[in-house]
């Protein structure tokens, strides 16, 4: 998982297919496997993570929001609950439960019972290597239709702590200055809407041996 530089390339071929979409993605359904982009709806910030560990709570890797369209630590890879609950091309239904797996550190989203920094609602950070962690990586996407659309704005909420994905728009200061924290909070509402952006939809014609990197 590590070595990010493959995303790149692979992003090229994807498009060179036809298969990488950003805005202007024909409708359709997120599948598992899928590299991608997810945008806060209310603060337009995207999901993000890197190699900067909180200082304090947990003192795991971060994960933040951060504007920039274009940066390549804002990808996430969408696994099942367990290795082969989630067949890659697979649509990903409303209420099924995933991974959010960090392309380029290997770590998975990730909640527990630690205050977030800035907020004092409950941290969210980037845990586990190569792609493996433990029970507190799982959350459930929430859709209103049969699958996640990639038009739609959707909430993910935590089985093990039942908190939803969110920001609210406190900025951090050195060393990530101007990005936002993202937490978990108890209750749905319009700071827990994310929106699948830029990244490569898998279909279930792709030829899985040639994209193991992913």
């Amino acid at each position: 998982m590590r070595g990010g530089c493959r995303l790149f390339p692979l992003l090229l071929l994807a498009l060179l297919r036809g298969l990488c979409h950003g805005r202007e993605a024909a409708p359709g359904a997120v599948t598992c496997g899928s590299v991608l982009k997810l945008l806060n709806t209310r603060h337009s910030v995207r999901l993000h993570s890197h190699e900067v560990k909180y200082g304090s709570g947990s003192g795991q890797q971060s994960v933040t929001g951060v504007e920039a369209s274009d940066d390549a630590n804002s990808y996430w890879r969408i696994r099942g609950k367990t290795d082969g609950s989630c067949q890659r091309g697979t649509p990903v239904k409303c209420g099924q439960a995933i991974r959010l797996t960090h392309v380029n550190t290997g770590k998975n989203l990730h909640t527990h019972h630690f205050p977030s920094p800035l907020s004092n609602n409950q941290e969210v950070s980037a845990f586990g290597d190569d792609g493996e962690g433990d029970d507190l990586d799982i959350w459930i996407v929430q859709c209103s239709g049969t699958h996640w659309e990639r038009e739609d704005a959707v909430r993910f909420k935590h089985v093990g702590t039942e908190v939803f994905l969110s920001i609210t728009g406190e900025q951090y200061g050195h060393p990530i200055r101007g990005q936002r924290e993202v937490h978990g909070m108890p209750t749905a509402n319009h700071h827990n809407y994310w929106k699948a952006m830029e990244g490569v939809f898998i279909k279930p014609s792709m030829d899985p041996a040639k994209h193991d990197e992913l």
